[in-house]
């Protein structure tokens, strides 16, 4: 049976760059990000859909029509099976996109330098100071985070930051704060908060135009590739 899948999205021309692929879901999360749009797979409260068996089925039927599988979540790094799944998954022949919060640096490691993930999507909630609030937590240890941030800037796998932006947690102040702490990378992308009925805090709002875009000003400065995403 091995791990069970949360949701599967069969197709995506989105969520893995440059690749068709698909996205499988995993419940349960460290975070609670008052904008987080999945509320049901952070608390846990999904069904699973198939188990790890029905999915290496559905992808055996997929190969030569997908190129990738997109990891996510909750957050998936939280399941120590990850790293199993990821390898026959690779063995398939797809490529292997990981979307991580950055809060388990040491498995992120070790399925890179396995060479099972090919690409990963790290989020950069905030600035160090506003970490723990746009998290959704009372207080949290930074070093995790920091460990993640610090590893995909060595450019060991491809990889990628984003921040969901939303009016009430970010202002320009904290798009530099982001920005000094990846500098260097190789892209950043910005997306704005899109309300939905799932989000886990009603009552939020994304940032208008001009601010988004004085947001990509800013982060330009310290990234080369600086991209709005989903605006």
């Amino acid at each position: 049976m091995g791990m069970e899948i949360h949701g599967l999205q069969k197709l995506t021309l989105l969520d893995y760059p440059g690749a068709v692929a698909c996205t499988v879901f995993f419940s349960g999360c460290d975070f609670r990000c008052p904008f987080c749009h999945n509320r049901d797979l952070v608390e846990g409260t999904v069904p699973a859909v198939m188990d790890q068996e029905g999915l290496l089925a559905f992808l055996k039927k997929r190969r030569g029509l997908l190129d990738g599988v997109c990891l996510t979540g909750g957050e998936p790094l939280l399941r120590p099976e990850l790293p199993q799944l990821a390898r026959q998954i690779k063995d398939l022949g797809f490529l292997v996109k990981v979307d991580t919060n950055g809060s388990h640096p040491q498995r992120l490691r070790e399925m890179v330098e396995a060479g099972v993930v090919d690409y990963v999507a790290m989020d950069v909630k905030n600035c160090p100071e506003r970490y723990a609030e746009t998290a959704g937590l009372a207080a949290m240890d930074l070093g995790p985070i920091r460990q993640s941030v610090a590893f995909l800037l060595q450019g060991t796998v491809d990889y990628e930051f984003r921040t969901t932006v939303v009016a009430q947690l970010h202002d320009e102040a904290a798009i530099r704060g982001i920005g000094a702490w990846i500098q260097g990378a190789r892209r950043y992308f910005i997306q704005p908060f899109v309300d939905r009925e799932s989000v886990l805090c009603p009552g939020l709002c994304p940032p208008d135009a001009a601010q988004l875009q004085r947001f990509v000003r800013i982060a330009s400065q310290y990234v080369g590739e600086v991209s709005l995403r989903g605006a």
